[in-house]
């Protein structure tokens, strides 16, 4: 059994969709059980979103990604039998942390509000992610925090609208914290043998981000917005046309600006009024049209050679092919594999190699089928017949 920081802590989790998912694929990550729980009459239904690439319903690529290394259980909460099962669930699994992203008034009534859970296992770690905090009764999605956290209007061209990135940043940032929380609640229960209640607000996480945005607005009355590609404090830094593309080139000091001058293409820029970065910023339009009409005359890889031995922060703009051959990230990539149709999941790796990892050669068990772990868990751990198990089924209990 492979290890890591995180073994022996179990994770019961009722999750769909991206931010909570996300968040219980980096305990997994950390050695953590991970154990999905799922509707049998309404699953998860990123279950069905995207390419259908294994030729069977509720396994589609949208949904593979963040749930490798889990385990999957149905469990229909909506019935008084299926709540008595999750508490029985939560004894012999001996559950640390129990999690959801249901909106907040099914709580209850699905019997998996904190306190009910509490009665059952008191030293529980619960974990509630919601759209804007749980007394908000709102439903919401990765653009529409982006909208109204403001991160839209920073986004995109000057003169153009405002846009969201390419990648769902208040999804993954509320994951990332959510993350956070539960592992310094399994720090706090180790030192005390407490458990606690935990409730992120994806908007109030996703507002975290504005700490190099909203002090200069509140405290000093300045007006932030669109730069498109260029920085709001420092010139030049922007996207430059080449022979053969793209690059980027950030100068962020004066001493960068003069290295950056002394190369044959750029001496002509060597001027007194661009000696300092408010100078330059001063004239930035001009400055980097400038710059431009010297770039476009030399292929990316000329020009990052000649950047790079005079240290001046420059870079290709990758593709995702070109991410996934960087030399520093090829050999890191993480693989699942299913064992019945042979198709190969490829992941990012995390940030840094952690121990479980590392054991188990980067290769993680395949997602879930849905209910897949039903009879491990509820003849193994529960133990209950084979017959029973079946009649649950029959009864939509399970």
């Amino acid at each position: 059994m492979a290890k890591g920081d995180l073994e022996g802590v179990t994770v019961l989790t009722l999750e769909q969709a991206l931010t909570l998912p996300y968040a219980t694929y980096k305990l997994m990550l950390d050695g953590a059980t991970v154990i999905r729980l799922e509707n049998p009459l309404s699953p998860d239904p990123n279950r069905f979103v995207g390419r259908n690439v294994l030729g069977e319903e509720g396994m589609n690529t949208y949904f593979l990604p963040y749930n490798v290394g889990k385990k999957s259980i149905t469990l229909n909460l909506a019935t008084e039998e299926g709540r008595e099962l999750l508490k029985e669930l939560i004894v012999k699994l001996n559950v640390d942390v129990f999690a959801t992203n249901q909106l907040p008034h099914r709580y209850k009534k699905l019997g998996i509000d904190y306190e009910t859970l509490r009665e059952v296992k008191r030293d529980i770690i619960w974990v509630g992610v919601t759209g804007f905090g749980p007394d908000v009764v709102e439903t919401a999605y990765d653009p529409i925090l982006q909208a109204r956290a403001g991160l839209m209007d920073l986004t995109g061209d000057p003169d153009g609208p405002p846009m969201i990135p390419g990648v769902p940043i208040a999804d993954l940032l509320a994951a990332e914290h959510t993350y956070s929380e539960i592992v310094k609640a399994l720090y706090r229960r180790a030192r005390t043998g407490e458990g606690c209640r935990i409730d992120v607000s994806m908007f109030h996480s996703t507002v975290t981000w504005l700490i190099t945005k909203l002090p200069h607005y509140k405290s000093f009355g300045q007006r932030l917005t669109r730069t498109g590609n260029r920085h709001p404090f420092f010139t030049p830094v922007d996207v430059f046309p080449t022979k053969d593309g793209y690059i980027y080139i950030a100068i962020g000091n004066d001493r960068q600006w003069e290295d950056f001058t002394k190369l044959p293409p750029f001496k002509e820029l060597a001027e007194d009024r661009y000696a300092t970065n408010e100078g330059r910023r001063a004239d930035a339009d001009n400055l980097i049209r400038r710059i431009a009409q010297i770039t476009v005359n030399y292929t990316s890889q000329e020009l990052l050679d000649m950047l790079r031995k005079a240290n001046i922060p420059s870079t290709k703009i990758n593709t995702l092919e070109d991410v996934c051959n960087d030399p520093l990230i090829a050999d890191r990539l993480l693989m699942s594999k299913d064992p019945k149709t042979g198709v190969e999941i490829y992941l990012p790796p995390p940030h840094r190699p952690t121990p479980y990892l590392e054991e188990i050669g980067k290769k993680l068990p395949f997602p879930p089928r849905l209910g897949e772990h039903n009879e491990e868990i509820y003849c193994g751990v529960l133990g209950l017949s084979k017959e029973k198990l079946e009649e649950l089924k029959q009864r939509k209990i399970i």
